[in-house]
């Protein structure tokens, strides 16, 4: 496998979708913990973009094979297909993908604490368990729910611990305010998720996947989308009245008019080629501004 075709596999595009809430984690440890370990934030970063490509292989994998076995022209729309890559090439790169990642993971936890290890296992089990197994999570009703908590919560969770392991204490107060401050990263993922599954809905009944608009139908999976982004401003406007966030964060809501925007055109039409695309980007514009205006409101303390 080259270089490029690896790339193409990885889609790193999508990769900012964990690198947000890592980002947002490290600000988070520096201004409420003045605790900043700049190689040990590297390491983490490295941890979560390997492992994130290692589940967009592995996607990327079982798309292909699924199709093929339908005989389905799809196959040559694929970089698998496109590119010709050896399905066996494919596993090997998203094994030694995630391999390194669960590598770089445990130094990480033996040089700070079993409890990163728990956080990040945590994370990374339900990554492998996402697309893995007689039922995969991505065939659930359950699939929005796991994927924020992994893509949210443990991965702002395990960059807050990696850089102050010596002064978090895990007390209720604590896991609340880490609760609300990952929701942001968290509802973004999961809006996309949600979004995807809305779109594929057809699709996926057709491969015996039944996501959460199959249970409750896509009027009310549209309701959840929309309240899904609500929540979203609603636990910046908590984390700032906390004070785990700097007041100048609040300025992140001035981006709410566009993204409801974006919302109201999802909600007119669900489409994969056209529409689902402002789900993609309302999961930078949320983010991007919470992490600038964090990163000059710790640096100036407003």
């Amino acid at each position: 496998m080259t270089v490029k075709q690896y790339i193409l596999l990885a889609q790193l595009e999508t990769t900012t979708t964990s690198i947000f809430p890592a980002l947002i984690g490290i600000l988070y440890a520096w201004y409420n913990y003045d605790s900043f370990r700049p190689v040990f934030s590297l390491l983490g970063m490295l941890t979560v973009v390997l492992f994130h490509i290692a589940v967009n292989i592995r996607d990327s994998y079982l798309d292909y094979y699924i199709a093929d076995n339908k005989n389905s022209d799809i196959t040559q729309e694929m970089v698998v297909g496109k590119e010709n890559i050896p399905l066996n090439n494919v596993r090997i790169a998203y094994i030694i993908s995630g391999a390194v990642a669960l590598v770089i993971g445990l130094f990480l936890a033996l040089q700070t604490s079993p409890i990163l290890f728990f956080i990040g296992f945590g994370g990374m089990l339900i990554g492998a368990l996402y697309t893995f197994g007689p039922i995969p999570i991505s065939s659930t009703p359950t699939g929005e729910f796991f994927v924020g908590l992994s893509m949210g919560f443990c991965i702002f969770t395990a960059m807050v611990y990696v850089n102050a392991f010596d002064v978090v204490q895990f007390d209720l107060i604590t896991i609340g305010q880490f609760i609300v401050a990952s929701v942001p990263t968290s509802i973004t993922v999961m809006a996309i998720l949600l979004a995807n599954n809305i779109c594929d809905l057809e699709e996926d009944i057709e491969d015996n996947r039944f996501t959460l608009p199959y249970h409750i139908g896509v009027d009310k999976a549209l309701t959840v989308y929309r309240y899904f982004y609500y929540a979203a401003y609603v636990s910046i406007i908590l984390s700032v009245i906390f004070g785990t966030f700097p007041r100048l964060v609040a300025l992140s809501l001035l981006t709410f008019p566009y993204v409801l925007k974006n919302i109201r055109i999802f909600m007119k039409e669900q489409d994969k080629q056209t529409t689902f695309m402002t789900s993609i980007i309302n999961s930078a514009v949320i983010p991007v501004p919470i992490i600038i205006t964090f990163f000059i409101g710790a640096w100036l303390s407003i």
